[in-house]
């Protein structure tokens, strides 16, 4: 009896031990043991009070007290090493044993106990404070833990079928050996495991019965193995009672995730992590045993939260930099309409882009143009010069440039999610091999992540371009009754919203790669497909959605940019067609020869009855009215001023056909009017009605366009000139008509060849009179050069700083000779002749232009008494 309480006072400071190293079926066996003990000596019975012992030995009484609270200690630590992650499975093995043996429940109710306790850890791990470790240590630790839950409960419950050999990398059923190590009766030698170590060596021990010395723990129930169909269905329940919590908590987790940067680190770190040899060694063959299909963890139950949180980061971040234009187009729009605004120079130079065009820059040229070849530049370098090719103000460049900015940095954010251009995609991957090189496919979603781009990138540019429409639609309203708009600070907002939509297309590169990819900037497949149907050998090539996606884009900024086009030529005829209209219907002879202009007399041959010549003289208009020249000269000025280079032709078309249309009314009411006649008007004379007549064919001519209805052989003469023609000509007399028409018909063609390069901005190389293979009549004075049968190209030809300081030297001193000669004479220097030398053009001006900037040139030395006014409208 002395050696068991001597014993029962050692048992306490045993298990405390036992406890501080975790040896948590240790304290157990000891607290069974001293449980024992108890009953052995009678202290737990409801007579212990009055037991002689306890009477014998009062510090018993402590000790059963003491001894108490171990069982319930016992089991919380037992059940908070389950909790833990990173834990031996032989620790968890002992854990569930001793939850077993105390609170003898069965092999199942020691599963539910540990799935419970992982399916705690797995929420206080998504409810954690993220201060100290970030999400992404938070996700890889919980996909951690699930993987070590599995793996685990392969260890502890999984037991193998009859003939089947263990692996030893893969151990299993170790829950039931070590009950049958800690159980079993029969080994020799197995229950001194409890009094080992240091009693043994005590004088005491060998007092103590065999019935303590071979003390072994019992279980109430037997531990029978877990079926294989039992063990599927509770994981299975278990991990789909957790797929709601991860779920929730992942969304929770990633809403503190503020770029696509940031989740693609997170999704590679979850792949290297599940990669990694140690991680995924015996994966497959343990889900295959547990749950007999694979567990993916990506696809399952990652891939789509990681998605939809990239498709709100993407929303969000094309609709801030839709707010964001918003705002840059209306403070722009408010800069262009300010009173003041002009002592702005880019603003300036939107309200007059000649300005613009014929201002030199440092910008014009990039500063590696003399050794950096054009194929060797960067891909979206622009200088200004192409700038000012494409008419694209410093406005329109400022408003694109931020916007394209922005576009890459979300770009570049995107980019980081989808593979780079050096990463081989397999083209069809299998399970099997994605198995063996990696845990899952990274990139498997990139098409969705580009189909999420494309539709945010066409949402956020559509949103512009609404933004724009109802811009227009506001000045629209707002113009329409209003006299003097086209010099109007509306109208300049107008053009920058034109200029705007007709150039982002192009300096916004960054869109296009948002809509087609980062290889579909290419032009090779519509290049092949139209070689394909030049040749004949099969029918085009399919354009790919992305491509067709993008030209839908550029189609709806097209047609954006015409619209805006179209409210300011519709200004610009309505205000020019006044102008027009009011000296066209003046009736009174003042107005009538204040507009009228030089008239040809020619000699004729006329055969008379008798068979006999008669040389007369007549009288044929061989210019227009003032009127016409003014309405034709002020339509090239303010088409030259907003850049009429880079106009759309379907807007010059337009305009054109609107002028042409808005004409015909002008005359028609001009020609009803002098059907009704009225006292005090001037009546129409027949030669009044020749030059009115004269005009209209030369408008017709310089207004109508002859494009691919010239081509196609289907242009057909507008009623309404016929009808207007028919009453002029009916106020001419027949017979003269008839001698006039062939003279008027060629004055006009010879008057049309003269004004192509003056009025070049309207009448567009289709309308170019001349053809090129006709042959000059040298006997008919003309003051224009034939065209050349082939075009003459020369290129800029370098000059030194040396020799061009010589040249501007020596042509300084032979003008001060010319000058000083002159006074001596007492002859102005202004009426000296042109020189033999400059008096014929030279061989080399065989172009049409340079032909008549030289007889103008000749007109101006020769003091010519007709004044010229050219226009020249160069398009670089």
């Amino acid at each position: 009896m002395a050696a068991q309480i001597k014993l029962l006072l050692e048992i306490p400071e045993k298990i405390w031990s036992s406890m501080e190293t975790s040896q948590h079926l240790q304290a157990t066996q000891l607290y069974l043991l001293c449980c024992h003990l108890h009953s052995l000596l009678q202290l737990d019975s409801s007579s212990s009070r009055y037991s002689p012992i306890l009477s014998r030995f009062p510090i018993l009484i402590r000790q059963v007290a003491a001894a108490s609270h171990f069982r319930s200690t016992i089991l919380h630590e037992s059940k908070m090493l389950l909790k833990c992650q990173n834990v031996s499975d032989q620790a968890v093995a002992e854990a569930l044993c001793s939850i077993m043996l105390l609170e003898e429940s069965s092999p199942r109710q020691a599963l539910t106990d540990f799935l419970m306790a992982r399916k705690a850890t797995i929420q206080k791990l998504l409810n954690q404070p993220h201060h100290g470790a970030g999400i992404k240590a938070q996700i890889c630790s919980l996909v951690e833990l699930l993987a070590t839950t599995l793996n685990q409960a392969h260890a502890l419950f999984y037991t193998l079928p009859e003939g089947v050999l263990p692996d030893p990398s893969l151990p299993c059923g170790l829950l039931f050996s070590t009950l049958e190590t800690i159980t079993s009766q029969h080994p020799t030698g197995k229950g001194i495991g409890v009094l080992q170590g240091e009693m043994r060596l005590c004088s005491w021990f060998r007092h103590l019965p065999a019935s303590i010395m071979e003390f072994q723990p019992e279980l109430r129930t037997l531990a029978h193995p877990i079926s294989q169909e039992y063990l599927k269905d509770t994981l299975q329940k278990w991990i789909d009672m957790c797929n709601e919590d991860i779920k929730n908590g992942i969304t929770n987790l990633l809403m503190y995730v503020k770029s696509m940067k940031g989740l693609a680190g997170i999704r590679d770190a979850i792949w290297d992590l599940l990669t990694n040899e140690s991680a995924s060694h015996g994966w497959e063959v343990v889900c295959r045993r547990l749950l007999e299909k694979p567990l993916l963890f990506w696809e399952d139950l990652m891939q789509q939260l990681f998605l939809d949180r990239l498709q709100t980061l993407t929303r969000e971040g094309f609709e801030s930099i839709s707010s964001s234009s918003k705002e840059l187009l209306v403070s722009a729009l408010q800069e262009l309409e300010a009173s003041n605004s002009t002592s702005n120079k880019h603003v300036h130079f939107e309200q007059n882009m000649s300005l613009f065009l014929w201002s030199e820059s440092p910008s014009d040229l990039p500063p590696d143009a003399a050794w950096v070849s054009v194929a060797n530049r960067a891909q979206f370098a622009n200088s200004g010069l192409s700038m000012k090719a494409q008419a694209v103000s410093p406005c329109v460049q400022s408003f694109c440039s931020a916007l394209d900015s922005k576009l890459k940095v979300k770009l570049d954010d995107l980019l980081a999610y989808l593979p780079s251009s050096d990463t081989p995609l397999p083209k069809d991957p299998s399970p099997m091999h994605q198995a063996k090189n990696s845990a899952f496919d990274r990139y498997s979603d990139a098409g969705t992540v580009q189909d999420m781009l494309r539709t945010q990138s066409v949402a956020c540019i559509k949103y512009v371009v609404g933004c724009i429409q109802a811009e227009l639609q506001t000045i629209e309203e707002v113009t329409r009754d209003q006299k003097d708009v086209l010099h109007g600070t509306k109208l300049h907002a107008v053009l920058f919203m034109a200029r705007l939509c007709q150039s982002l297309g192009e300096l916004c590169p960054h869109l296009k790669q948002c809509i087609v990819g980062k290889c579909g900037g290419s032009e090779k497949p519509a290049r092949e497909a139209r070689t394909l149907k030049k040749q004949g050998k099969g029918k085009a090539q399919e354009v790919l959605p992305a491509q067709a996606q993008w030209q839908e884009v550029k189609e709806v900024l097209l047609q954006q940019s015409v619209m805006a086009y179209r409210v300011w030529s519709s200004a610009l005829v309505k205000f020019l067609i006044c102008g027009f209209t009011q000296p066209l219907l003046l009736s009174d002879a003042g107005s009538i020869l204040a507009t009228a202009t030089n008239w040809d007399e020619l000699e004729i041959q006329e055969e008379t009855e008798s068979g006999s010549s008669v040389t007369s003289k007549i009288r044929l208009p061989t210019q227009p009215s003032w009127y016409v020249q003014s309405f034709l000269f002020s339509l090239c000025q303010e088409v030259n001023r907003v850049g009429g280079h880079a106009l759309p032709k379907v807007t010059l078309q337009e305009m054109l056909k609107n002028c042409m249309g808005q004409v015909i009314a002008a005359y028609e009411q001009l020609t009803e009017e002098q059907q009704v006649k009225k006292e005090g008007t001037f009546p129409m004379t027949q030669n009044r009605a020749l030059q009115l007549l004269y005009d209209l064919r030369y408008l017709n001519i310089v207004l109508t366009s002859k494009g691919e209805e010239v081509k196609s052989g289907r242009s057909k003469p507008d009623s309404r000139i016929e009808k207007v023609t028919e009453r002029l000509e009916a106020l001419i007399d027949p017979f003269d008509l008839d001698v006039f028409t062939p003279h008027l018909s060629s004055n006009l063609n010879r008057l049309v060849q003269r004004t192509s390069v003056l009025f070049g901005l309207v009448t567009g190389t289709e309308n170019q009179f001349a053809s090129r293979s006709s042959t000059f009549n040298s006997q008919e004075p003309h003051n224009i050069l034939p065209l050349a049968s082939s075009q003459i190209r020369f290129g800029l030809l370098p000059l030194s700083m040396a020799s061009t300081r010589k040249a501007k030297a020596t042509s300084r001193g032979v003008e001060t000779q010319a000058q000083v000669s002159a006074k001596r004479r007492g002859s102005p220097s202004s009426s000296n002749p042109l020189p033999h030398s400059a008096s014929k053009p030279p061989p080399a001006f065989r172009n049409k232009q340079l032909g008549t900037i030289w007889q103008c040139t000749k007109a101006a030395f020769n003091g010519g008494a007709t004044e010229y006014k050219v226009s020249l409208s160069l398009s670089l």
